[in-house]
């Protein structure tokens, strides 16, 4: 009843109140009721001002010594107090009424809740929650106090008013169970009912500080729930994928021709990892695999080896990259490798001329195109595909689930129902096991985990901004003697907002110190024409010195190239520092790379640099990027239009990560599946969690 009831349905919500309730994902009761606290306020106990601690939440109680009004900018009021312990903090408010002023008497007492700080003269809280009393005090709370996530024009107050009519009617309405009694009482869980009413209503029984440090049973009992429903949605996506029909493709003649043309051969992980997409391809079901590998381990050859398996059966082939650069170097590189072979390309991106755009876009739709590199421009509706049978994509974390579901699409067949094509995935983030089960479950993995035989580890420097003059007098005289090197800065131009050295303003330092210096930039803002005739010149050695943004993170292949400097290194993630120190150390030169910082550093900037400094190895750089930034931060918008977790998170709740696996395993073992959907205990998850969410069980 609840997930049907509309929120309108609660006293106190019309229309517009409902569109607000929706920017936060909260469309019926039901969803109130899963809408969790983030945080829980202690107001159950007084904390002497001795015994308080700067930069918490506090509840204290102390006797009004004075009230004064300061001139500023703006005026300030100012509430002096002492407490029992003779400690003396001010209540400081900078919006308040005339009438507020009078209300704090010389003598009275005041309780207030807020974050202790230091002010200019003391301990202080601003804007505190507070009561003023004479004699009797209020009486404490006898519980936590829950704090909701809220959203523009919806305060905490009304929040917490609808959540207690939700809570009501769940007394009378309770929700059905949606997981195994044996596994409740297994794992030693409440009951789904229970659990909700604990977290919004704790009482004095509960172990408050369990719930403040997220280790609660009612807390786990829906942590868990909502990972069973994650991995049933990741598994049923599989047995989704497993009914569709895909074109089995042979072994390519033209592959086995290629690798005998290649300078190198292929290393061992690149061997078992091509085999088992050999295997995959030839399967009448679509494959759906994700490889990856360390930057510059080989998996573009890789890619290219599937796509003439594709070709070679009359099929196309979609190579999508998120960047234009990156395009562009894959483009290059199938461009060298395919042009002996005679398989005509395609090439698709945001700045094509009309003329060349119509040209590309037939070449492709008659099937002339074996192979349509791009970037998002391959999503248009403009395109379409003669026999579209296999979808490379590359850092497909940057894409959004609805964008692998257009590309599907783009393959259906009018002759075969239900017709998928083949998806080969790559990314050269290495993704931690857990990140996997959770975010990939529906992907095979394929690690390329060992790379080419003669690349020497990069050495990295860690600087601070004092020293730039001196790094870039040595990279000069590096590049006299025939180093080439890069320069990256995180901004193209200046900005008043952020302390950080811009592209354009180093490329110009660098001609107006060493005029005899060959120095190249590229940004983002460049024409593809520009910065692709910019990469020629520096891959032929016409240029010594790349000054560039971050465009260049991924995909940029100059073997000569030996120095990497990234100034503002403190301003990236370590997957993306990874990525950029990846561009130097492909050639037979002992690479080094410089990390350049602006003091000070905060703890986290700090910790990321001394990784760098420490391993050049990405699945370690992986795990602590993810223990640092978080699952959400890592997986970037793959997750769009599929599942976000609302309560889980992958991190504080690993241990629960394989029993939910198991769980969904096993339900989905005992359900019977009709064509159209799931029914029972699955069913009755997906409604609860997802929702309406359920467009990405087809990407």
């Amino acid at each position: 009843m609840l997930d049907q009831m509309h929120v309108t349905g609660l006293k106190g919500v019309g229309d517009k109140q409902a569109e607000k309730l929706a920017k936060l994902g909260l469309h019926v009761v039901q969803d109130l009721l899963f809408h969790l606290p983030h945080r829980y306020q202690d107001k159950t106990k007084i904390t002497p001002l001795d015994q308080a601690i700067i930069g918490q939440e506090v509840l204290i109680e102390a006797q009004i010594k004075n009230q004064r009004l300061t001139q500023g900018r703006r005026p300030t009021l100012l509430v002096e107090l002492e407490d029992s312990t003779g400690q003396s903090l001010a209540l400081r408010f900078f919006h308040f009424q005339p009438t507020q002023v009078r209300k704090f008497k010389r003598g009275d007492s005041v309780r207030a809740f807020g974050e202790l700080r230091t002010g200019l003269n003391g301990l202080e809280i601003v804007h505190p929650h507070y009561s003023v009393f004479s004699f009797d005090p209020p009486p404490l709370d006898n519980t936590l106090t829950p704090v909701y996530p809220t959203t523009e024009g919806l305060g905490q107050a009304s929040l917490v008013k609808l959540i207690k009519q939700a809570i009501a009617l769940l007394k009378q309405y309770p929700l059905a169970e949606g997981l195994n009694q044996a596994w409740l009482q297994n794992w030693q869980l409440p009951p789904i009912n229970q659990a909700l009413i604990t977290l919004h209503q704790p009482q004095p029984s509960d172990d408050l500080g369990q719930i403040q440090r997220f280790e609660h049973p009612a807390q786990a009992r829906l942590i868990v729930e909502e990972l069973i429903t994650q991995q049933l949605a990741l598994q049923l996506m599989r047995q989704q994928q497993v009914q569709r029909l895909a074109p089995a493709l042979a072994i390519s003649r033209t592959a086995k021709t290629l690798l005998a043309s290649l300078p190198f051969s292929l290393t061992s992980a690149q061997q078992r990892v091509w085999q088992e997409i050999v295997n995959d391809l030839k399967q009448t079901q679509p494959m759906q695999r994700l490889v990856q590998g360390d930057v510059g381990s080989g998996k573009t050859i890789i890619a290219a080896l599937a796509a003439l398996q594709a070709a070679d059966m009359d099929y196309q082939v979609a190579i999508m990259a998120p960047t234009e650069i990156l395009a562009e170097q894959h483009r290059n590189h199938f461009a060298e490798w395919l042009a002996p072979l005679n398989i005509e390309m395609a090439w698709l991106n945001g700045r094509l001329k009309a003329a060349e755009k119509r040209e590309m876009l037939a070449k492709i739709a008659s099937g002339e195109a074996k192979i349509a590199v791009g970037t998002h421009a391959l999503f248009q509706d403009s395109v379409e595909f003669n026999r579209l049978g296999l979808v490379i994509i590359d850092e497909q974390h940057r894409f959004g689930v609805h964008q692998r579901l257009t590309l599907n699409q783009k393959a259906q067949s009018d002759q075969i129902k239900n017709f998928a094509p083949h998806q080969l995935t790559m990314t050269a983030t290495p993704i931690p096991r857990t990140l996997a089960m959770t975010a990939y479950g529906d992907l095979d993995i394929s690690v390329i985990d060992e790379l080419p035989p003669g690349r020497l580890p990069v050495d990295t420097a860690v600087l601070g901004n004092q020293k730039r003059q001196e790094v870039m007098a040595h990279l000069y005289h590096a590049c006299k003697e025939g180093v080439q090197a890069y320069w990256v800065c995180p901004l193209i131009d200046e900005s008043e907002l952020l302390d950080a050295q811009a592209a354009q303003t180093t490329f110009d330092e660098f001609n107006q110190l060493w005029p005899d210096m060959r120095v190249g930039l590229v940004h983002g803002r460049l024409k593809a024409a520009e910065k692709e005739l910019i990469m020629q010149q520096f891959k032929a050695h016409q240029i010594d010195l790349l000054v560039a943004t971050t465009v260049i993170e991924v995909g940029v292949n100059v073997p000569n190239a030996s120095l990497m400097i990234i100034e503002n290194a403190e301003r990236l993630g370590l997957s993306q520092l990874h990525q950029l120190r990846g561009r130097v150390g492909r050639g037979a030169k002992k690479s080094h790379c410089v990390l350049l910082y602006q003091a000070p550093l905060s703890a986290t900037a700090k910790a990321r640099l001394q990784i760098m400094r420490q391993t050049n190895d990405g699945f370690v750089i992986a795990e602590e990027d993810l223990r640092i930034r978080g699952p959400g931060e890592v997986l970037g918008t793959r997750q769009t239009g599929g599942i976000s977790l609302r309560i889980a998170d992958i991190q504080r709740d690993e241990a629960w990560i394989e029993p939910a696996q198991q769980a969904a395993a096993q339900m989905l073992n005992q359900a019977k599946l009709p064509s159209k959907g799931t029914t029972g205990l699955v069913a009755l998850l997906q409604q609860r969690w997802i929702g309406e969410k359920v467009e990405y069980k087809h990407a």
